[in-house]
């Protein structure tokens, strides 16, 4: 059928700002194994409240061939720690199994994993004993939240990341690695930014589009993009899964400092694999939600001085995109509970507690007053947790030396071994193709569309895809963990 008319959904100011950033030379690492390959990258940006992807690169550099390997749509990768909010954050707060400011003995500790040896996740920095959520999600420390992963279990994890989108989870990732990241096959970057989208759209997920109808030359509507919508939790849930969100943006010891915009709420999580094989940064605005991550086709160590690729490129776009944006916060609901909360214990203060913030919570899960300071210990310093081994290094030594790896940008992980996958010789489709309705024109018609969202009508014109290499082989198959 020729003729066609397409109605995009991309905003042409932000693909022009996305495609001027992944033309950066500075981006482009060669590979030590294959003279012709570099690094590449992907990233989708999207409408929160619409569904809508106004911005999508699928590789770096200039594009030299249509039609080719669009990371960001097809690319199936490990996800480290940026996938915490989806699996754990999320349903844990929503389902009442534990609140912001519950506590955590982060230590070294075998999990029973129902295989024959015990599952052993480390940290990069050693342990900070008891430990809050929040404290927990500021600097990525995983034996929280392996512990939380426990208590929620993978099954329930799993029901929650499909209601949000995600479409390429098997039976073998029903295990406590998930709550690392550690997947058989990985998520793409169009699915993991829909997801986050999730959050940012107060819990509702609505499927991601890349258009909103086509039309004959005539005018005659041929195809509608049908976008199916779901609500996955309350927006009181979404709320406090955003204000978690913001600790590694504004912590001292957050791990995407370097995120931080002037008078506008950002919340966002890094994400890193074995070996530096793969660098995430996810997150979101009140305007904007986007995925974007770095790494080799074929896993090989990234290498970039010590700082995240995938941040320094979502920071820099997000950055420019906002720029003339209304400064916007995100909006807490009314039905969410406010209550000053001592640090050390997670409980409500009282007129003891010398170190004190603000939580939030749902209604009827706030905590009880703090026990652990009264007029009779009134400023002490030891630790709640006696019971914490001789090798836990103390909060105070171990922050100290995140700080000095965040002050340079760097974000902290543990890279734990997992299982491995044959990678596939075939090009993984884009998964969207899955779907009820047929999503599968979103793919071909996504890296042609270059009008902006106001639904400017385009001709069509020979189809391409964001990339800059020929479709090859997706080699991220390999089961990887993260860790920050």
């Amino acid at each position: 059928m020729a003729n066609l008319k397409i109605y995009s959904t991309q905003n042409k100011d932000i693909q022009k700002t996305m495609e001027k950033e992944f033309n950066k030379k500075m981006y482009l690492l060669k590979s030590k194994n294959d003279e012709n390959a570099t690094s590449q990258a992907a990233m989708v940006v999207i409408d929160n409240k619409t569904g809508y992807v106004v911005g999508c690169v699928g590789g770096l550099g200039e594009k030299e061939t249509s039609r080719g390997f669009n990371r960001a749509t097809q690319a199936k990768r490990q996800t480290g720690s940026a996938i915490k909010p989806l699996a754990i954050l999320a349903p844990g707060i929503d389902k009442k199994i534990f609140t912001a400011s519950t506590t955590f003995v982060d230590e070294e500790t075998d999990f029973n994993d129902g295989s024959d040896e015990p599952y052993h996740p480390t940290n990069y920095d050693g342990y900070l004993g008891e430990i809050t959520v929040r404290r927990a999600v500021e600097s990525s420390q995983n034996i929280p939240f392996v512990k939380m992963m426990e208590e929620i279990t993978p099954k329930t994890s799993i029901k929650y990341l499909k209601k949000m989108g995600i479409s390429t989870l098997t039976d073998k990732d029903e295990n406590l690695a998930l709550a690392l990241g550690g997947l058989d096959i990985g998520m793409s970057p169009l699915e993991t930014a829909a997801a986050y989208a999730t959050i940012a759209n107060d819990g509702k997920y609505i499927e991601p589009t890349f258009f909103t109808k086509i039309e004959t030359s005539e005018g005659k509507t041929v195809l509608k993009s049908k976008q199916k919508k779901k609500n996955v939790f309350s927006k009181e849930t979404a709320y406090i899964i955003k204000e978690l969100l913001t600790e590694p943006v504004n912590g001292t010891y957050g791990t995407a400092t370097y995120c931080k915009m002037k008078n506008m709420d950002v919340a966002a999580k890094t994400g890193t694999t074995n070996e530096n094989y793969d660098r995430w940064l996810c997150g979101f605005t009140p305007y904007y939600s986007a995925a974007t991550w770095f790494g080799f086709d074929i896993n090989e160590t990234i290498n970039f001085n010590k700082r995240n690729p995938a941040g320094l490129i979502w920071s820099s776009i997000m950055d420019d995109i906002h720029e003339k944006l209304e400064g916007k916060r995100f909006e807490k609901p009314n039905k969410v509970i406010s209550c000053t909360i001592c640090k050390k214990s997670g409980k409500k203060a009282t007129k003891y507690c010398i170190d004190t913030y603000e939580e939030y919570y749902l209604k009827g899960t706030e905590p009880t007053e703090c026990t652990y300071h009264s007029s009779k210990n009134k400023g002490k310093k030891n630790e709640i947790n006696k019971s914490v081994n001789k090798n836990t290094v103390d909060e105070s030594k171990n922050t100290e030396n995140v700080k000095k790896e965040t002050d340079d940008s760097v974000e902290k992980e543990v890279i734990e071994e997992a299982p491995k996958v044959e990678a596939s010789d075939e090009i993984i489709e884009d998964p969207s193709e899955n779907t009820e309705n047929d999503t599968s024109s979103d793919n071909n018609i996504q890296n042609n569309v270059t009008e902006d969202s106001k639904e400017d009508i385009i001709e069509e014109t020979e189809s391409s895809e964001d990339s800059t290499d020929k479709p090859l082989q997706d080699a991220s198959n390999e089961k990887i963990e993260n860790v920050a």
